[in-house]
């Protein structure tokens, strides 16, 4: 309620506008409202500033960046479009305005026919059954998720599941959310979900994503999903956009989410048992801070539009690039010198280690003639060596003693014979000597003599 005041209290402007806006977002709640855009501007910050009029009334609307990057669509001048936006106060300037939350095409009403002929459709076959609604297990070994990688309820879904259950497992089934092809991908990834989970060790499934408008959320709205979502093996929770926003699958699913974050809250609510009082409290500092954070942002904006002049950004600009320029050349400079001197170091070392070419060459000279000289005297002493060698091999040559008159004696077989006793009479023999051989037979063998006399042997000459 509005703080009480007697009629003769004096109380700030201030105070005057917090009194406003808190009356305003207590009587109004989040309406669609359609009109058409003028005065179109865009902040740096990413937020969006318009007005939305129509042929007798105008009003002021701000459209924060987190839910204008949101947005299906790229806002234009002179378009008509249903807001759904609360209705507040702008304190510092005592504006009255519109904080959006979403924003759609004008022409929406026909998806919303759609909409509830394939609800009522699908609650006649019994498909939205209360009675059919399974409860969530209180403690799950782990939660499948059904999102798009890149979306950002994936993200809240696990910012909310590490701070409330860091121990429970995640599985995510990927599917597009948004498009032409995000149905069947949805109806994929369910029954992927279904038939695995088990080995998974999913016990509760989660069917998420962010808010956006009915175009956004329509793939949700299809009947092939919403009979996938209830023959599931396991329960499943669909938190899809905002808490203004039903989807089919919201009313096939065993239990609705107002958002992704609630999914991953009812998943795990088991393991917080002291949750909802701090829930609370969380929230409740979470939209005053949003709010803090919006009013500061929004002033932060209006500032902007008093900020330094561009030629006065691009002098300083310049200021820093000529600065930057100067410590560059000194660097450089210090390089260049650095380099100079490395190089003049290496220039005498060079000097240094030049060699003299006289007094090596001298040297050389003297090498090669003590060269010469001692391979003259290797060769002689080689030379003398290889005489007296010669000569011994020839002392031991075999045909000088035969040219002194002795033979060599060999038996039929051609070995050497030293001892007559190896001979007996009859046997044939061969005999070298100096300038030939003679065939010869043994007519008797005398070992004690010492050589057998020519009368004993009958010789037969055959030539060589």
């Amino acid at each position: 309620m509005i703080e009480a005041t007697s009629p003769d209290t004096v109380i700030p402007v201030s105070r005057l506008n917090r009194l406003a806006r808190e009356a305003l977002e207590r009587a109004l709640p989040p309406l669609w409202i359609n009109g058409e855009i003028s005065n179109l501007v865009r902040a740096a910050s990413g937020h969006i500033y318009f007005t939305l009029k129509d042929e007798r009334a105008q009003v002021r609307c701000t459209l924060w960046r987190n839910r204008a990057q949101l947005l299906p669509f790229r806002l234009e001048q002179g378009q008509e479009v249903e807001v759904r936006a609360l209705a507040t106060l702008y304190e510092a300037r005592g504006d009255f305005q519109l904080n959006v939350e979403a924003v759609r095409r004008a022409g929406v009403g026909n998806l919303f026919e759609a909409f509830l002929r394939l609800r009522a459709e699908l609650e006649r076959e019994g498909l939205f059954d209360p009675a059919a609604k399974r409860a969530l297990p209180r403690y799950p070994r782990a939660v499948g998720i059904v999102t798009s990688p890149q979306a950002a309820a994936l993200r809240d879904v696990l910012s909310a599941l590490a701070r409330r259950a860091p121990g429970v497992g995640l599985v995510l089934y990927p599917s597009p959310v948004q498009g032409e092809g995000a149905p069947a991908g949805l109806v994929t990834a369910v029954d992927a979900a279904s038939a695995r989970c088990r080995d998974d060790g999913v016990e509760v499934l989660l069917v998420v994503r962010g808010g956006g408008s009915m175009e956004d959320l329509w793939a949700f709205n299809d009947a092939a999903l919403a009979r996938r979502i209830r023959a599931c093996a396991v329960p499943v929770v669909c938190g899809v956009g905002h808490e203004h926003d039903f989807t089919i699958a919201d009313f096939a699913a065993d239990l609705r989410a107002a958002t992704p974050t609630a999914a991953a809250e009812l998943a795990s609510a088991g393991f917080v048992e002291l949750g909802p009082t701090l829930d609370r409290l969380s929230d409740t500092l979470s939209r005053a801070m949003r709010r803090d954070l919006e009013r500061a942002a929004q002033r932060l904006d209006r500032a902007q539009l008093r900020l330094v002049h561009p030629a006065e950004r691009i002098a300083r600009r310049r200021e820093r690039v000529e600065h930057l320029r100067l410590r560059l050349d000194a660097q450089l400079g210090a390089v260049r010198a650095g380099a100079v001197a490395r190089v003049d170091a290496l220039a005498w070392r060079l000097r240094a280690r030049r060699p003299e070419l006289a007094v090596n060459a001298t040297r050389l000279a003297s090498l090669a003639e003590r060269l010469a000289s001692a391979q003259r005297k290797r060769l002689e002493r080689a030379g003398s060596r290889l005489t007296a060698l010669d000569e011994a091999l020839a002392h031991l040559d075999p045909t000088r003693v035969l040219r002194r008159g002795y033979g060599i004696v060999r038996d039929a077989e051609g070995r050497v014979v030293r001892d007559a006793a190896r001979l007996d009479a009859g046997d044939g023999i061969s005999i070298t000597l100096s300038d030939g051989h003679v065939d010869a037979e043994v007519v008797a063998s005398h070992p004690t003599t010492p050589s057998a006399s020519s009368d004993d042997l009958s010789a037969r000459n055959k030539p060589d």
